[in-house]
């Protein structure tokens, strides 16, 4: 078996966010005082976390957030971080730099749902789904080759205990599982990953990886809390499971939309 761990965040804050304009890939702003805040916050809870990848997607406020963390960390300060356009918010047309609202009534005369309407020259979901499963195939290609390689060319060699920098800050809180469990303790973890993106991608990822993936929960998590938006900086952690005899990795969430970094830091959803 090969498993790593991958650890979603989603950006800090913006001003926009704070005003309910919507962003998408046209409005690339940048952090608010407060969204610098969450991600440096974000940053002293990873700090003694041994990352081996590091990816964001390449607009200007996930590029702060993730140079907030890593300026906080003890082991990942000059990781080289692959920006990535997959990992993009997404596209909303025509409605960029508008508020909320106006997508809400603009759903509700066209019939639709809120959150599945489609405004003129918006990205549909499946489209959006369809670049994070791209993105999601290619890291799971890309650790199993490292792994592979690791094992050729260095056979017995032990990882330096990634999961135990995972396990001291994943132990307990309100959206976690009672216990890092991890289902095969005899097998170290190939890669620890981090992810910077946004949330509305980060919603329709997880829910590939819940309905398409069936990826299984904390007892303490509903599927209504699991698809739901992150909060700004919140932290999602899983064990992705690969097995010699399946063609599809299985998935384990221990932790969804996490904000203990975020307790004495003001924030606006």
């Amino acid at each position: 078996m090969t498993r790593f761990a991958l650890t979603f965040v989603r950006h800090g804050e913006t001003r926009l966010n704070k005003e309910k304009i919507i962003q998408g890939q046209g409005i690339d702003e940048s952090l608010s005082e407060t969204g610098f805040k969450q991600a440096a916050a974000a940053g002293i809870f990873f700090n003694n976390v041994k990352f081996t990848h590091i990816f964001s997607s390449d607009l200007l406020r996930t590029k702060q957030t993730v140079h907030a963390i890593l300026e906080k960390s003890k082991f990942c300060k000059d990781m080289t971080v692959k920006y990535d356009s997959r990992l993009r918010e997404r596209k909303y047309g025509l409605v960029e730099g508008r508020r909320q609202s106006e997508l809400r009534a603009m759903a509700k005369a066209a019939g639709e749902e809120y959150g599945i309407f489609s405004p003129p020259g918006a990205e549909t979901l499946d489209q959006v789904k369809m670049r994070g499963k791209d993105f999601f195939e290619f890291l799971c290609q890309l650790i199993l080759k490292e792994a592979d390689q690791k094992q050729q060319f260095s056979p017995g060699t032990v990882s330096n205990c990634l999961e135990t920098s995972l396990a001291d800050i994943f132990p307990l809180g309100g959206n976690c599982a009672s216990k890092f469990n991890l289902d095969n303790g005899t097998t170290e973890l190939a890669a620890n990953v981090l992810v910077v993106s946004h949330g509305a991608y980060m919603k329709v990822l997880f829910e590939y990886f819940l309905f398409d993936l069936k990826c299984s929960l904390p007892a303490t998590l509903s599927k209504s809390n699991f698809t739901s938006v992150s909060c700004n900086t919140g932290i999602s952690l899983f064990i992705i499971n690969f097995e010699e005899e399946k063609v599809k990795p299985t998935i384990q969430c221990i932790c969804m939309n996490l904000q203990d970094h975020l307790n004495g830091v003001t924030e606006t959803h």
